[in-house]
């Protein structure tokens, strides 16, 4: 198995979890409950892209630099962990909810990215292994 199988794999679950994200969010009337909706999909972004920077990024750094395309995905990566990190911090429901859906917004763009562009280049840089 190819590690990008296993990251589209998790991409697959995130997918859900953004869906069911963008239906419930809009609907939750209490700070709280927006803030543990966050709280979890931190937890599972995190490992996601700690992942990904690890295994992936770090081995197709020698074939395409540190620019271009991986400078794409690790500002994206910040972007999705700094809008989470402010999350806990905001005091007014309709802020949370829609940073929240922001970032949701955010991260389905760079999935979409990394299946297009990066996982493919990866699969040209890297081969089977």
């Amino acid at each position: 198995m190819k590690i990008t199988d296993a990251f589209l794999g998790e991409h697959g679950v995130f997918y859900a979890q953004f869906s069911h994200l963008e239906q419930v969010v809009p609907q939750l009337a209490a700070l709280a409950l927006v803030k543990a909706q966050a709280a979890l999909l931190t937890a599972a972004l995190e490992t996601h892209a700690h992942l990904e920077e690890e295994l992936l990024f770090s081995a197709l750094a020698p074939h395409l630099g540190q620019g271009g395309p991986l400078a794409v995905m690790r500002i994206e990566h910040e972007q999705i962990e700094g809008g989470l990190a402010q999350l806990p911090g905001l005091t007014e429901l309709v802020s949370a909810q829609q940073l929240l859906l922001q970032v949701v917004q955010i991260a389905r763009g760079h999935f979409a990215k990394e299946e297009q562009v990066l996982y493919p280049m990866a699969h040209q840089a890297l081969g089977e292994e």
